[in-house]
């Protein structure tokens, strides 16, 4: 059972009362016939297989209300396209697969990164991108919800309760992220958030002066949930990393680009569980080291925006706050683990700490010496504005290939 305190500046939706899915969903039904959702479902084709997204297809099979279901599929080959688009054949609502890696799509990604105007890097922000614009495109959906593919607790409440707050026509909300206890296996997971976003915000706090953006951040209970929807109008001027920055690069866009009161967390999934990343100790390009470096960068990028001056001696200042801070975390967690009778591992949560701590100091490092990086992908309404058939070429080539190859 959740409190019903509202901490932060953020409003935070509750689950007070384990409202029966069939509850949620007829107000959903009442509420497509003004606002019609979809869903996006950012995919590799390697899930397909997997135990998580077989489930995902059966829950949503019985979903009443959406009207478009958008998957992005990565690292297909054109045997792997049609078993794609078989696998999802027995999807009841209009839907279709973005074969990411096909020749239609990969003519219009070539032309667009001619321009400068394409995600450089592969990816789940990548592949996100070119859904967001196919939902442009086709123009089917105004409320749109998007969770991950690896998720093996998933069932439809947590659909319902995430799109929820964007679908109700009374609501004014513009953007929602989800949010829910990462306990799986009988122990705390969630190491990312938990032990870097919010010791290194903190720390932050005592470093620099932005507290404004920095609350902001500090009000979602898990910023780094792959669940979040929104309305189809913030698509067109949203701007997201193609790395591993993509959840904190969208709410820090969300900051940007709107008031506060249009913005909510909800809760969505009493337990839920996925596909977990290696810490990868000696290696930064992978698993939960390149997360965290690439997480910090965007952080810092944010910051710098607002005007906050780094330098190698605040750098040096934020490393140490954050490492003492984050120790303190890890006591805490122990204690919260042995109320709730958890295994807790104090050397793997402290190893996770040393190593977060100095890859804060070389993401630092790396952002005072390519200040000018910029891994955002262009907004679509600056794609649009550079090929104004952009979004009918997107639907055009998407239909093609689900023409030619669903045979």
């Amino acid at each position: 059972m959740a409190d019903f305190y509202q901490n932060g500046i953020i409003t935070t939706l509750h689950n007070l009362t384990d409202r029966h899915l069939a509850d949620l969903e007829s107000d959903l039904l009442q509420f497509s016939k003004q606002r019609p959702m979809g869903l996006l479902l950012p995919s590799l084709f390697s899930e397909l297989e997997g135990e998580a997204l077989p489930n995902i297809v059966q829950h949503l099979k019985a979903v009443p209300y959406l009207s478009e279901i958008v998957i992005g599929l990565d690292r297909a080959s054109e045997e792997q396209y049609r078993h794609a688009l078989k696998f999802f054949s027995t999807l009841p609502q209009h839907h279709r697969v973005l074969w990411n890696d096909g020749p239609r799509l990969k003519a219009i990604d070539a032309e667009l990164q001619a321009l400068g105007l394409a995600p450089r890097e592969m990816g789940k922000g990548r592949n996100v991108w070119y859904c967001m614009g196919y939902i442009l495109a086709s123009g089917k959906a105004e409320s749109i919800a998007l969770h991950d593919c690896d998720i093996v607790t998933y069932n439809s409440e947590l659909l319902a309760r995430l799109i929820y707050p964007v679908a109700n026509p009374m609501f004014n909300y513009e953007f929602c992220k989800g949010y829910y206890a990462r306990v799986a296996g009988g122990k705390l997971n969630g190491r990312v958030s938990r032990l870097l976003v919010t010791p290194l915000i903190r720390a932050l706090k005592s470093v620099v002066d932005n507290h404004q953006y920095l609350d902001y951040m500090d009000s979602f209970r898990y910023p780094l949930a792959g669940e979040f929807s929104f309305r189809r109008d913030v698509l067109t001027d949203l701007r997201i990393p193609s790395d591993w920055g993509l959840e904190i690069g969208v709410l820090s866009e969300m900051h940007r680009n709107y008031a506060n009161n249009r913005l909510c967390q909800v809760d969505v999934a009493d337990v839920y569980d996925h596909k977990h990343q290696e810490l990868s100790l000696d290696d930064q390009q992978a698993g939960l080291s390149k997360m965290s470096i690439d997480i910090a960068k965007s952080l810092f990028r944010k910051l710098a925006t607002k005007g906050t001056t780094f330098s190698t001696e605040s750098f040096r200042t934020l490393k140490a706050s954050y490492y003492r801070i984050a120790l303190d975390f890890v006591e805490t967690y122990r204690n919260d683990a042995a109320m709730n009778g958890l295994k807790f591992d104090i050397h793997q949560e402290e190893e996770s700490v040393e190593m977060f701590a100095k890859n804060i100091m070389d993401a630092g490092q790396m952002f005072l010496e390519n200040p000018m990086e910029t891994p955002f992908t262009p907004s679509w309404s600056r794609v649009q504005s550079a090929l104004p058939d952009i979004f009918e070429r997107l639907y055009e080539a998407v239909e093609a290939d689900y023409q030619e190859f669903s045979a």
